[in-house]
């Protein structure tokens, strides 16, 4: 059912939910869940799993039709003969999480024929809820968002604890650990850019992706190309999301970087 009207608040209510019990188990930043590397350098926790369940019960009940991709499930070409799909990463910077840092977010996105339809982003430890729909505008609790205004790239704020050379022109601000909520700070006008040069997973993203864009930043990969979800390997190349009066200008910085690490000279 392509462009079928979307019950908002089970869907919120389904996040809340999750986030609420990811909180609980987070408790107030002391962690005690099991916790363990999937591969070297990238933390998983009991969180993480049970956070996953709870969302794939609850969202494969409001929308039994859309497939499922998800960071902490096995990916199944189940997916790929669907239109719409849940995109989750059930919890966005697991390392924060394990820290007792606030941050990070529960991310829910449901993707149709490509294209993020609606996105969620729950940070409860932060006290904040985003949410935008196509065509409908973002919000951070209830507050509509506006990407800034800027049009020089010298100055512009970033999300990071360091930055390369040719970046020393750029101002750091504080980073969560969630990308997420790195993106969405450029969504509410509290950083200008964000940009990685490395293979990126859809669920990552793909919430804060509509965000940031109906809030009226651009977003695309590191070469400045448009983003499509639900592809058979869902991965992108990078990622610039940025206030619009800068991106080009950013664009032009961080691409000749992504094409050679592409290996395109």
């Amino acid at each position: 059912m392509p462009g079928a009207e979307l019950d908002l608040r089970a869907i919120v209510a389904a996040v809340s939910d999750a986030a609420d019990h990811a909180l609980a188990l987070w408790a107030g930043g002391e962690t005690r869940v099991r916790q363990w590397e999937k591969v070297p350098g990238h933390p998983v926790c009991e969180a993480d799993l049970e956070v996953d369940g709870l969302l794939r019960a609850s969202l494969g009940a409001i929308d039994p039709g859309a497939g499922w991709l998800s960071e902490e499930t096995a990916d199944t070409v189940h997916r790929l003969g669907v239109s719409r799909v849940w995109v989750v990463d059930p919890i966005d910077g697991t390392r924060d999480y394990l820290r007792g840092r606030p941050g990070w977010a529960v991310s829910v996105a449901l993707v149709e024929d490509g294209a993020v339809r609606l996105g969620i982003l729950a940070a409860p430890a932060r006290n904040e809820y985003w949410i935008a729909q196509a065509g409908q505008g973002a919000t951070r609790n209830g507050r509509t968002l506006r990407a800034g205004s800027r049009d020089a790239l010298a100055g512009a704020r970033v999300p990071a604890e360091q930055l390369p050379r040719i970046d020393r022109d750029l101002v750091t601000v504080a980073k969560p650990n969630s990308i997420a909520l790195r993106m969405a700070m450029v969504a509410a006008d509290e950083a200008d850019l964000v940009a990685t040069v490395r293979w990126g997973n859809e669920w990552d993203i793909a919430a804060a992706a509509i965000i940031c864009q109906e809030a009226g930043a651009t977003v695309t990969d590191a070469l400045g190309d448009p983003l499509l979800f639900n592809r058979p390997r869902p991965t992108a190349f990078g990622l610039l999301c940025a206030a619009p009066g800068i991106h080009a200008a950013a664009t032009e910085r961080l691409a000749p970087r992504a094409r050679e690490i592409l290996g395109g000279g």
